[in-house]
């Protein structure tokens, strides 16, 4: 058997990409993850994880590992979950505003456990890239991709969500950077941070193709036309997408979590903001 504490180290290399980020994500010194890392694979005997000079990169098995890791995480949640369900069964409606890339990609795929673990809630998915004022309940929980500042709210950073460029794995000058051609966001969202560090990041080459939202982004680079920047948890889930090399500055979104400080004791809204927080920090590598 293998120690648990070896496998969360790697699940956390695994999701922040290097050595040094799963040190930040797990509060320990980079020498621990290191050493853990090594443990694992020694207890294994097998090799999980390529090191490269600014990044790790899983191994064909370390994905197969990881994939079995997120299960195992998310299933030890799920048996505190059920437990603290079992002891106050709650009634009610609570609206939780998303912003669209987590609403469409992750929220949703979490609904049916939310709903077993508390069929007496109907949760409210507003997929919503704008903020609302929980002053105001036009919702009740906000979960955001920058820090909130409206007045009387409580304010919670449950993790970071890095982004890389993908391809398609057909894509002709996967191995020819100079000649990358890119899929960006309209003129509308020019000041988007994504945006922003794309135009950064592409220098002299083109954008040839323009889109509103990262779920249209993702799929316009599975067609094979040009290059993404995507959140990392679409593009390596994705089998037809291929993960490209950069030398510059990683891109990546604070996730959020905002709540009204009259409701955040409120047990209806706990049993809410609970899940959100552990079901985020299982995929996204927590504070």
């Amino acid at each position: 058997m293998f120690d648990w504490e070896n496998l969360r180290c790697f699940l956390a290399v695994a999701q922040a990409g290097s050595l040094s980020a799963a040190a930040r994500v797990l509060k320990v010194d980079h020498a621990t993850i290191s050493r853990r890392l090594s443990a694992l694979e020694a207890e294994l005997q097998v090799r999980l994880v390529d090191r490269l000079p600014r990044s790790c990169q899983l191994t064909a098995l370390g994905q197969r590992i990881f994939a079995i890791a997120k299960e195992m995480d998310a299933a030890a949640f799920a048996v505190e979950r059920v437990a603290r369900a079992e002891q106050a069964p709650i009634v009610g409606k609570v609206t939780l505003s998303v912003p669209p890339v987590l609403a469409n990609n992750f929220f949703a795929k979490h609904l049916p456990a939310f709903r077993r673990l508390h069929p007496g809630i109907q949760l409210s998915l507003a997929s919503q890239a704008q903020s609302v004022s929980l002053g105001r309940r036009e919702a009740d929980i906000a979960v955001r991709l920058f820090r909130p500042t409206e007045p009387g709210n409580v304010v919670r950073k449950l993790g970071t969500m890095p982004f890389a460029l993908y391809a398609n794995r057909n894509y002709p000058y996967l191995d020819e950077p100079a000649s990358w051609e890119f899929i960006g966001f309209d003129a509308q969202f020019a000041d988007m941070p994504n945006q922003k560090w794309l135009l950064a990041a592409i220098g002299k080459r083109r954008i040839i193709c323009e889109v509103s939202d990262i779920t249209t982004q993702h799929a316009a680079v599975r067609t094979g036309i040009g290059v993404a920047n995507l959140p990392t948890f679409i593009g390596d889930s994705d089998p037809e997408l291929q993960r490209l090399p950069f030398d510059g500055e990683a891109f990546f979104r604070d996730i959020w979590l905002v709540v009204h400080v009259d409701l955040r004791h409120a047990p209806l809204l706990r049993a809410v903001i609970e899940f959100v927080v552990e079901v985020v920090a299982g995929e996204f590598g927590g504070q």
